[in-house]
C-alpha cells in the first residue's frame, strides 16, 4: 500500500478562527483560537500564544497552504512571521460563519444590556432596571452592536442613546471631600455634584459627603486638588433596593 504524500509546506489545522488580510494583491491568513481575537484587539489578552494556533502565516488556512517567504517580503517588507501575524491579527478581517456571527452579536447584545443595567438606575426611584427592560429599550432605540469593540466601551455609548427612549441615568457615586479654607469652594462644589448628603466646616475646612455622576469624577477631583483638598471614594454606586439604600 503506497503512502499518502503530504507537501512539506502544508499544515492541517481544525476548529480555527481565521483572520484574513489582502495586501499587495496577495491573500494572507492566520489561524487563531475562537473568541480570542476580540480579546487581543481589546488588549484583554496579551499572550500571543493564547490567540494563535500557529505562529505561521498562511495563504490558505483551510487547505494548510503556507505563505511564500518572497510574498511576505514583497508585501510586508519583512519575513518575521510573528510580527506579520500581529499585524494581520490587528488589522485583518475575522472570518466567521453567519450563524457564529449572529450568536456572537446576540451574546454581546445581552452582555451590554447587563452592564447598562448594573451601572444605571431610574432617576426618579434610584432603583435599577431589569436587564430585559434594558434590552427592549435598546431595540426601540435601534442600537446596533459593533462586534469588534468591547462590550464595556459600547455600554457607555448605549446609555446616552437610551436616554432618547427611556428615563435613565448612571448610578451615582458617593465621595467624601475635604477642602481647607473651603468657604469659597462650597458654591462651586454644589454646581458639580448631584446632591449633598452632609457638609460642615471644621476650622475653615469644608468636609462634605456628596453624590456625583461618575462622568463628573475626574473634573471634581481636579477641582478639589487645585483647592489643595482631598477626595475619597466611599461607594461606586448608590441605588435603592426596596426600602433600603445599598
Amino acid at each position: 500500500m503506497s503512502s499518502i504524500f503530504t507537501p512539506v509546506n502544508q499544515k492541517c489545522l481544525t476548529n480555527v478562527a481565521v483572520v484574513r488580510m489582502k495586501k499587495g494583491g496577495k491573500r494572507f491568513e492566520i489561524a487563531c483560537y475562537k473568541n480570542k481575537v476580540i480579546s487581543w484587539r481589546n488588549k484583554e489578552e496579551k499572550d500571543l500564544d493564547e490567540v494563535l494556533q500557529s505562529r505561521n502565516v498562511f495563504s490558505n488556512v483551510s487547505k494548510g497552504q503556507m505563505a511564500k517567504k518572497e510574498d511576505l517580503v514583497k508585501c510586508f517588507g519583512k519575513d518575521d512571521q510573528v510580527e506579520i501575524c500581529k499585524e494581520i491579527l490587528q488589522k485583518g478581517e475575522l472570518q466567521v460563519s453567519e450563524k457564529e456571527r449572529q450568536t456572537h452579536l446576540e451574546a454581546m447584545f445581552r452582555d451590554i444590556a447587563t452592564i447598562v443595567a448594573d451601572k444605571c438606575v431610574d432617576p426618579e426611584t434610584q432603583r435599577p432596571y431589569p436587564v430585559s427592560m434594558i434590552e427592549n429599550s435598546m431595540r426601540k432605540a435601534h442600537i446596533s452592536i459593533k462586534p469588534n469593540r468591547a462590550s464595556k466601551q459600547q455600554a457607555l455609548e448605549v446609555i446616552k442613546k437610551l436616554k432618547e427612549v427611556m428615563s435613565i441615568q448612571r448610578s451615582l457615586m458617593k465621595v467624601a471631600i475635604d477642602v481647607p479654607n473651603g468657604k469659597g469652594f462650597k458654591n462651586k462644589l454644589k454646581e458639580m455634584v448631584s446632591s449633598v448628603e452632609s457638609e460642615e466646616f471644621d476650622s475653615g475646612t469644608l468636609r462634605a459627603v456628596v453624590l456625583i455622576d461618575p462622568g463628573m469624577l475626574k473634573a471634581i477631583d481636579e477641582s478639589v486638588r487645585q483647592a489643595k483638598g482631598t477626595l475619597n471614594l466611599l461607594s461606586l454606586k448608590e441605588v435603592q433596593e426596596g426600602e433600603e439604600i445599598l
